[in-house]
C-alpha cells in the first residue's frame, strides 16, 4: 500500500455562475508529491483563465522538478516556478482586453519523506493536521491581515470584515509579484489540506479539523465533507479542497502517480 494517499475536489458553489478555482495533484519527476489550489479573479470568465494558466505553468514545470526540496537553491527554484506563473498570466491579461486586470491567488506543496516546500501568494490556504491540532502554514496577503497583524483589527473583526477578500498581492496583477516559501517538517500520520477561501471564509478551524480527523480515514470522503460544510454554510463562493493524507508505513518519495 503507498503512504500518501490523496483526493481533490472543486465546487462552483451555490451563487456563481463559473468556477474559478483550478487545481491538481501529481508526481514531479523525482517521484515527490505535488500539489497546487489557485482561485481566479476578473471578469468575463477571467479568474477562470488566470487560474488554468498558473495551474497548467506549475502542472509542466513541477512534474519535471528533480531537485532534493531541501537542497540549497530548491526554495528560490520554486520561487522562480511561481514567477514563471505569473508572468504567463500578466502577460495574456496585457494582450487581450477581455483579461485585463485578471489574476489568481495560489498554493503550492512539494512533499517527500520527511520535509515539505510551500509557496503561496494570495489568500488561498495550505493547512496542515498532526495529532488532532490544525495549523495553519501560509499567510493570507490581505488587506485585513496587514490590519490584523499590526493589532488594528481584532481577529473576530477580521474574521468578519467586509473587506476581508482585498488582497495585498496576486499572482498575474503585477509584472513582477514575491511567493512566500517556506520549508516544512512532514510525518507520518500528517494531513496537509490546500484550500481556497471558499472553504476557510466558511467553514471554522476547528470544523476543518474534526473533518480532516475524521474516523472514516478516506480521503475521498473527507474532501466530500469539507466541501458539503462549505455548501451548508451559504456556498457564496467556488470551494476547492486537495487533501494529501501521510500513511503511517513508508515514504512518499518513489514512482507511481498520486
Amino acid at each position: 500500500m503507498t503512504a500518501v494517499r490523496t483526493a481533490m475536489r472543486s465546487h462552483v458553489g451555490k451563487v456563481r455562475q463559473v468556477n474559478e478555482d483550478c487545481a491538481w495533484i501529481g508526481r514531479t519527476g523525482n517521484g515527490l508529491v505535488a500539489a497546487v489550489v489557485a482561485d481566479g479573479m476578473g471578469g468575463h470568465k477571467a479568474g477562470e483563465v488566470a487560474s488554468g494558466m498558473a495551474v497548467e505553468s506549475l502542472k509542466l514545470s513541477l512534474s519535471a522538478w528533480r531537485e532534493d526540496i531541501a537542497a540549497a537553491g530548491s526554495a528560490d527554484k520554486l520561487r522562480e516556478l511561481i514567477a514563471s506563473a505569473n508572468a504567463a498570466v500578466y502577460e495574456a491579461a496585457s494582450g487581450d482586453e477581455r483579461y485585463s486586470n485578471m489574476g489568481t491567488t495560489v498554493v503550492v506543496a512539494l512533499l517527500d519523506d520527511s520535509r515539505g516546500l510551500i509557496g503561496h501568494i494570495g489568500d488561498s490556504r495550505i493547512y496542515r493536521l498532526r495529532e488532532g491540532e490544525l495549523a495553519q502554514l501560509t499567510d493570507d496577503h490581505t488587506l485585513v491581515n496587514e490590519l490584523a497583524k499590526s493589532g488594528q483589527l481584532s481577529p473576530e473583526e477580521a474574521a468578519h470584515h467586509p473587506r476581508r477578500n482585498v488582497l495585498t498581492r496576486a499572482l498575474g496583477t503585477d509584472k513582477e509579484v514575491e511567493a512566500d516559501v517556506r520549508l516544512i517538517d512532514w510525518r507520518p500520520g500528517d494531513r496537509l489540506l490546500l484550500c481556497s477561501d471558499g472553504l476557510s471564509n466558511l467553514v471554522e478551524a476547528d470544523t476543518i479539523a474534526e473533518t480532516m480527523a475524521g474516523p472514516e480515514d478516506d480521503p475521498e470522503q473527507t474532501v466530500d465533507r469539507l466541501i458539503a460544510l462549505a455548501l451548508l454554510a451559504g456556498g457564496d463562493d467556488n470551494v476547492t479542497v486537495a487533501l494529501v493524507v501521510y500513511d503511517s508505513d513508508g515514504d512518499v518519495s518513489g514512482g507511481g502517480a498520486a
